[in-house]
């Protein structure tokens, strides 16, 4: 196993995670003393809040998820590694990651875990066949096959029940996430594919939008929740509350209500209700005795650390603070914050004692023309909250190729009816399930590698039996 670094040798900080926390933590020690080694499973730096127009065809997966490489190709102290973390030891102050059966073992001086969360069914995963969530590309990908695909076999069909199937959209969970995405898929049926079929109106398309809670947006004010709740029905989106849906399957979902359970038949459904932290946390916490919540969060001291490990930082989404929401000003305030306290560690410097989240308020999109914004005590809602949305989160697209692509794309949404991104494949739509399928088998078994070699004995061709995170990650 890879020792701990010896005296002489620059500190080596360790970055799980490319999300907003791992990013802005890696870019704040870029000038700092130090190697920085950044983990994640993907190469590139996804920017959530707009998966929903990835997967409603405004805009591309490039323009939201440019590499991770490129951003921090300057950053000559930042190392970029692919590869999933699955194991984390406090003791030896080591990271354990694996990329297609190769095992890589990492020591560390600071570690800031921000290896963020997926989507929760809340203890229903076989949901997840049926029902995609929107934490990845992958996710969007899919939705946008099965949401365009759905007006494609409607055309197509003949039987009026399968037409009403297949054109009845149902989004679970009246989050920002949620209300943003019942609001492009209306728009997208009542706008933008308005004239591009014959035998079907795309108007005629249901957009449901349930949620076992009483309103639609709970983080924000009354006022916000009914202007949004009043400008979701202007487009056309039914908003059903107070019902949990307690089955789902190809054909739609059950939805309980009180002491009944009605059907809603429906082939496109999209899950967009609750989060569940990165497995990881529950590692960590077993390894320093703390607890974690329902979500899977970790709890952490008020620096962010863990008790008894100065030098391990969780932040973002995997981190549970005085009830701080799960949004990307926590993860990128958290990332700072770290890179600063590992700053003055290095540098002997002075530091902040604990961290203390700045509220620069929320937002929500609900189609073209119309949102709400919470920015404390100021409420703004339609044209206007519109208008600061769109500013807001292209200052936080990283890269000037990125904000420029994405400025025109929303011009020929927004402006015009069209949508740049259309194109929808079969690959997308049944990937990810055919390769939860196959395993981790095959992805191994495709990759080749040194048969025969020695020096990496998972590359000699032998069968891969056991993922790694399914016997060290609970």
């Amino acid at each position: 196993m890879t020792t701990n670094p010896t005296a002489g040798r620059r500190p080596r900080v360790v970055i799980i995670g490319s999300g907003f926390g791992g990013l802005f933590a890696a870019q704040r020690l870029r000038k700092a003393d130090v190697d920085i080694t950044l983990i994640a499973k993907t190469g590139q730096h996804l920017f959530q809040p707009l998966l929903y127009q990835v997967a409603t065809g405004i805009i591309s997966e490039g323009e939201i998820a440019p590499p991770t490489r490129d951003i921090l190709k300057k950053q000559k102290n930042a190392t970029v590694i692919l590869g999933e973390v699955v194991d984390i030891d406090l003791a030896d102050r080591t990271v354990t990651s694996w990329l297609l059966g190769r095992e890589s073992t990492f020591s560390y001086d600071h570690l800031i875990v921000a290896a963020g969360a997926g989507q929760s069914y809340f203890g229903n995963s076989q949901f997840s066949q049926f029902a995609p969530g929107m934490k990845t590309v992958d996710d969007a990908l899919e939705l946008r096959g099965r949401i365009l695909g759905a007006f494609e076999m409607a055309e197509a069909a003949t039987d009026p029940a399968e037409i009403d199937r297949l054109l009845t959209f149902v989004v679970v969970g009246a989050g920002p996430t949620g209300v943003e995405m019942a609001g492009q898929i209306a728009e997208l049926a009542r706008r933008t594919l308005r004239h591009n079929f014959r035998n079907i109106d795309p108007k005629s398309a249901r957009v449901i939008l349930l949620d076992a809670a009483p309103v639609v947006l709970p983080p924000f004010a009354p006022k916000l929740q009914e202007n949004a709740a009043k400008q979701l029905r202007d487009i056309g989106v039914e908003i059903q509350l107070g019902a949990m849906v307690t089955g789902l399957d190809a054909n739609g979902l059950d939805v309980k209500e009180g002491d009944t359970t009605r059907r809603i038949t429906a082939a496109t459904k999209i899950w967009a209700a609750g989060v569940q932290a990165s497995p990881l946390g529950a590692l960590l916490a077993q390894q320093c005795d703390v607890t974690v919540d329902r979500a899977g969060r970790v709890e952490v001291q008020p620096d962010l650390t863990l008790p008894g490990h100065p030098e391990v930082f969780v932040v973002g989404d995997m981190m549970s603070l005085d009830k701080l929401p799960g949004v990307a000003q926590v993860a990128i305030q958290g990332g700072r914050f770290a890179a600063d306290r590992i700053k003055a560690t290095v540098t002997g410097g002075k530091h902040k004692e604990k961290f203390e989240y700045f509220d620069k308020g929320s937002m929500a999109t609900i189609s073209r023309y119309k949102a709400v914004a919470d920015l404390g005590k100021i409420k703004v809602t339609g044209f206007l909250a519109w208008t600061m949305w769109l500013l807001v989160h292209l200052v936080y697209i990283v890269g000037f190729k990125s904000r420029l692509t994405t400025t025109v794309s929303w011009i020929v949404s927004f402006l015009g009816k069209g949508r740049a991104q259309r194109v929808a494949t079969q690959q997308q739509v049944y990937g990810r399930l055919a390769l939860e399928k196959l395993g981790p088998d095959f992805e191994v078994a495709q990759t080749g590698g040194l048969h025969g070699s020695a020096a990496d004995p998972v590359a000699t061709g032998d069968p891969v039996t056991e993922h790694p995170a399914q016997r060290t990650v609970a």
